[in-house]
């Protein structure tokens, strides 16, 4: 299937870190969370498609419940969806969460979506009484039961982790099927999952070349052949900033980058890192940082590598001043984006139109 670029849809992501001012002193999580309603409401205002905020609880992350930020964003922006990257859905409710979202559908009139994962960090799994064991059960048949509610009709369904529900029905109920999309990090079984639920499959590139991930797009498109789901859509997350230049990027993105990679490793064993990895990832990996010319440049490169059809931009990474955060934001929409069509019309009125089976 050939993509036109004019179809493709640009977006941002954010876990809501907790931020720092302009002089380095730690602004506290209310303040974060009341930044990142701005956030949104400049990604509206400069013509971003999506906007999307991942659930943690963990005292570097602000945002443990998503969708209260976004029902507060649903009021003040007009055309941005609102979606999540990621609800952690092993640790939740599938049938609350579909609840919520109706609710901030409703909210916004039909600008709701969900990006559901199994979660990178676990923190949830004991606050909210689950067991690390039961990791791959508990997420299999949540996201069926997911899977079941997201139509909006009555629910009958069996399973081992939950008593069976037969012609059950959610409130409010929904107008519309709820867009929904996995996140997945690189597994062959997640992404044949996200096939056999017929769900859109959203891949988290965090490191290295985008290109490593051709075959999983290849992965999930024979699976849906297969099938008989007909083309769902496939998207990327990854890391990024954007200033006026490529040095002024680098300047403002290191210290931020390494020390939440490092604050990440120290909990799962990882060696120190420093501006040499930030440096490698910066030049060949997945770091989407740099004057807006060379980001628009990498993310062309990746969606004509992938045959992607959304780009979602992770702006916040560590605690980085809301300033520069609002200006990273500022350059995605109002050049970064456009440029990356130009880019890509280019490419296909040479003849070269990408592909994304």
């Amino acid at each position: 299937m050939t993509l036109d670029p004019q179809s493709l849809t640009f977006g941002l992501d954010t876990f809501g870190d907790v931020t720092v001012d302009g002089e380095g002193r730690h602004v506290p999580a209310s303040q974060v969370i009341r930044d990142l309603v701005a956030q949104g409401e400049l990604a509206d205002q400069v013509g971003i498609d999506h906007f999307s905020i991942g659930e943690h609880h963990r005292p570097d992350f602000a945002v443990s419940a998503p969708d209260v930020v976004l029902a507060a964003l649903a009021t003040r922006t007009q055309r941005i969806t609102l979606g999540t990257a990621v609800i952690v859905l092993s640790s939740d409710d599938p049938l609350r969460v579909v609840e919520r979202f109706s609710t901030l559908d409703a909210l916004s009139s039909g600008r709701a979506e969900l990006t559901v994962g199994r979660g990178s960090f676990t923190e949830s799994f004991p606050l909210f009484g689950f067991a690390m064991q039961d990791y791959e059960t508990l997420f299999e048949e949540k996201l069926d039961l997911l899977a079941a509610a997201i139509t909006g009709e009555p629910i009958t369904w069996t399973g081992a982790t939950r008593p069976p529900l037969k012609e059950q029905s959610l409130h409010p109920a929904l107008e519309r099927a709820l867009p929904t999309w996995v996140a997945v990090g690189g597994s062959p079984n997640s992404v044949v999952r996200a096939a056999r639920h017929g769900m859109p499959l959203m891949l988290a590139i965090i490191g290295g070349p985008a290109q490593r991930f051709a075959p999983y797009v290849q992965l999930f498109h024979e699976a849906n052949e297969k099938l008989g789901n007909g083309p769902l859509p496939v998207g990327v997350h990854s890391p990024g900033h954007i200033a006026a230049d490529d040095a002024t990027a680098r300047e403002q993105l290191a210290p931020h980058w390494i020390h939440n990679r490092n604050e990440i490793g120290r909990e799962r064993g990882w060696g120190p890192s420093g501006i040499a990895e930030f440096d490698g990832e910066l030049q060949h990996g997945a770091l989407y940082a740099g004057s807006p010319e060379t980001v628009a440049r990498k993310i062309a490169g990746a969606i004509r590598a992938l045959g992607v059809h959304r780009f979602d931009l992770k702006y916040a990474n560590g605690p980085m001043p809301h300033e520069q955060l609002m200006e990273s934001i500022r350059l995605y929409g109002t050049v970064v984006i456009p440029r990356v069509r130009e880019l890509l019309s280019e490419q296909t009125d040479e003849g070269s139109a990408f592909d994304a089976d």
